[in-house]
């Protein structure tokens, strides 16, 4: 990493357009100081050992500052909707209230976007009652810390706001969608999402672009959950293939909180999820996680879970599929700390390599400094196995659609853990409720597979 190249986004920073509270203007100011000093994060960097970043440093992507192309966004979402949602559009890195639904929201449950509500807060001179707000913006872990986070919190231009009152169970699901048009553009965007005591919510992050332009999109997701509170957060992720993607979600959980992150990547040039979560008493989470690699993409998946106190439960597991030149990356590490006991966590990661020129690195990583715990982990990395492909072609199935039936259960077996919602039980003991994540990302995989119908 060269001074020069991160200099350039530091010598266009600008102060907002529009006000903002004074304790906003003074966290970007002490994120731009850090990033000039730091830069984005380079292989030197332990959690960022196999991804380099240099593409972006070396080319000034840029945020809008025109009117956002309304329509082309609109036929970029069409296919990627769910039925029967909230829903709020973010276009190039700016609000579009045109293509967002609020309708009906029910009481106790806000749904904004960040740019009006800091602004109203600033105008009023109300920022005494942004306490909230402030500590959500706030990056309260230094391993939670580092220069993609330094860089969103300066340039953020916008994003989605959801709090849900104490004892509210949204029945429909929230949608984002994060869409880039622009050539060369930068949409750089903070959600905070706030889940209160004995509340349930269930988010999709969708993001899509222009399969055309390369653009960089940077959003970060700050989650709080309340005591017994649940939240399902599903990502999706469909970038253009020339996109440079960046995306984070950083969880706390209070004491029984619950809280699920499955995450589909299919896009992108230069792709990395990150996912962390801080577990109370006897909170739990359980992440799934999927990609599928084609050409020369990367994509990196990170992966931590602090379990802090006793009783909690973690469960991981991400899977891969990787074809071409491409090159994949998983980074996981569960750590219980001293006070942890009782703690149940377990990891697997595993791959399938389609290709000899494909790669995956992958490093699972259990830290445990308590002696009264259950955990484990696991890897595999290999290919489809030869008896399974002869057993099929003697079934009278050619060895092209075999390798594709073959491919698509690997990855079914995913989108089948996610088929309920396992972060909400605590509505009802014993009762299901449908997902509907579920049909959207099963489609997308027989998309991607035809013939495994």
């Amino acid at each position: 990493m060269s001074a020069l190249s991160h200099s350039l986004y530091v010598d266009s920073y600008r102060e907002p357009a529009t006000h903002e509270p004074a304790w906003l203007s003074r966290l970007r100011r002490q994120a731009l100081t850090r990033f000039e000093a730091s830069g984005f994060p380079s292989p030197r960097d332990e959690e960022w050992r196999y991804t380099h970043v240099a593409p972006i440093e070396r080319k000034l992507f840029t945020a809008a500052t025109g009117p956002a192309d309304i329509a082309t966004a609109n036929s970029l979402i069409e296919g990627c909707r769910i039925a029967d949602a909230w829903s709020l559009v973010f276009v190039d890195g700016m609000f579009a209230p045109e293509l967002s639904e609020r309708n009906g929201l029910p009481a106790g449950v806000m749904l904004e976007n960040l740019a009006s509500l800091l602004q109203t807060l600033a105008l009023s001179e109300a920022e005494g009652n942004a306490g909230w707000l402030e500590a959500g913006l706030e990056l309260e872990t230094e391993s939670d810390r580092h220069g993609f986070l330094d860089f969103n919190t300066a340039f953020f231009t916008d994003g989605a706001v959801l709090r849900v009152d104490e004892g509210v169970m949204l029945e429909k699901p929230i949608q984002l969608f994060f869409v880039s048009t622009r050539d060369e553009g930068r949409a750089t965007l903070r959600n905070l999402i706030r889940i209160g005591r004995h509340a349930e919510a269930r988010i999709v992050e969708t993001h899509v672009g222009a399969a055309a332009t390369g653009y960089l999109g940077a959003v970060v997701n700050q989650i709080e959950i309340g005591d017994n509170g649940g939240l399902n957060h599903y990502k999706l992720q469909l970038d253009g293939g020339r996109a440079y993607h960046f995306g984070g979600s950083y969880a706390h959980l209070a004491r029984d909180g619950r809280f699920g992150h499955h995450s589909l990547s299919l896009g992108g040039l230069l792709v990395r999820n990150e996912v962390h979560a801080r577990l109370a008493r006897a909170a739990r989470t359980e992440m799934n996680g999927l990609f599928l690699s084609e050409n020369r993409q990367h994509v990196d998946n990170h992966v931590r879970v602090d379990h802090d106190e006793p009783h909690g439960s973690s469960r991981v597991t991400y899977r891969g599929i990787l074809k071409d030149r491409s090159r994949g990356v998983f980074q996981g590490r569960i750590v219980v700390h001293p006070d942890a006991q009782k703690t149940d966590a377990e990891m697997n990661n595993r791959n399938l390599l389609l290709s000899d020129d494909a790669e995956i690195d992958t490093k699972p990583q259990l830290e445990i400094h308590a002696d009264d715990v259950k955990c484990g982990h696991g890897v595999t990395i290999g290919q489809l196995d030869p008896d399974s492909v002869f057993y099929l072609e003697s079934r009278g199935i050619d060895a092209a659609t075999a390798r594709e039936m073959l491919t698509f259960a690997f990855a079914a077996e995913i989108v089948e853990r996610i088929a309920v919602s396992p972060a909400l039980s605590g509505v009802e003991a014993g009762v299901e409720r449908p997902d509907p994540f579920h049909e959207l990302l099963r489609g997308m995989l027989l998309a991607r597979f035809p013939n495994a119908k």
